[in-house]
């Protein structure tokens, strides 16, 4: 009787409402503020991501358990475009049109820094954190923008990455030894390894990476959003970068022109910019999760 009584209790456990309501839930499609235009994505510490609006530059965190969110930081008026976090809470902004880069806190959304990379026309687009400096690519101008220690320096890029019309340097991750970066090039579907100094060397690929744009790395794989295409391009990379092997892509019916992608987990996380519907206030936009 002891035993059917235990057997009783231990199910009712497992079953309870309370229990169940403890356990995280992970959506795997998460609402964004209508109007909010999404770009960049940047994920932790922790299960909380961080998204940068087109429209004003606002950033919006989402609690990934749930689904739930708000506006922190209310942005300048000018986009914010790519984004990334690192392990003293802060969340690195690259500023598109506006030439700028941000860095806001992320607890309470205050702008701890602001620079002005440049002053001539350009699109900061993306943001990677690599040997203790923030490298920002700049996809009008044939150059990278590194922040190191409150510093910002110009490092023209050299070699092989030669821009042409269209959008040229977007999407930049380290490589897996950690002593360069990968820059996309999303007009010509190219992969560069760039050093430190600005030399660029075109990565070996069996696979055009058309339309191009967030780059993800974990171990020696890289994740390579190809926004247009609705794809995602999974690559397997030596370790110095030279060679690029495709080993799958991921899709989704629900992508709309994602953009740029961050993990946490076994899942991905890539907002929809939907540049193919005129933007406006009462336009839907949607973060998707897909597994990897």
């Amino acid at each position: 009787m002891f035993r059917r009584v235990g057997v009783v209790l231990a199910a009712l456990l497992v079953f309870s409402p309370a229990v169940a309501a403890a356990s995280p839930v992970f959506p795997t499609t998460i609402d964004l503020p209508d109007g909010f235009r999404p770009e960049g994505i940047a994920i932790g510490p922790g299960p909380v991501a961080y998204f940068g609006s087109l429209a004003d530059g606002s950033i919006y965190r989402a609690d990934l358990r749930t689904g739930r969110g708000r506006v922190v930081s209310e942005g300048p008026g000018t986009p914010s475009v790519g984004l990334k976090t690192d392990g003293r809470g802060r969340l690195y902004v690259a500023g598109g049109v506006a030439g700028n880069a941000r860095v806001i806190d992320t607890r309470t959304g205050r702008v701890l820094a602001a620079y002005q990379l440049t002053t001539a026309a350009a699109f900061v687009n993306d943001v990677a954190l690599v040997g203790g400096a923030a490298w920002f690519t700049d996809s009008t101008n044939q150059q990278l923008y590194r922040l190191e220690r409150g510093t910002v320096t110009t490092v023209p890029i050299t070699g092989d990455l030669v821009y042409g019309e269209g959008i040229n340097a977007n999407g930049i991750a380290p490589t897996p030894d950690g002593k360069a970066l990968l820059v996309v090039q999303s007009n010509t579907g190219k992969l560069f390894r760039v050093a430190f100094d600005g030399r660029s060397t075109q990565v070996a690929l069996d696979y055009p990476l058309t339309n191009g744009d967030g780059l993800l790395l974990s171990g020696r794989t890289l994740y390579v959003v190809q926004n247009r295409l609705n794809t995602v391009a999974v690559l397997h990379l030596d370790r110095a970068a030279t060679r690029a092997v495709l080993r799958t892509t991921l899709t989704d019916e629900r992508f709309d022109v994602p953009t740029t992608v961050a993990a946490f987990g076994n899942r991905l996380y890539l907002p929809n910019a939907r540049f193919n519907t005129t933007p406006g206030p009462d336009v839907e936009y949607q973060v998707i999760a897909v597994r990897r």
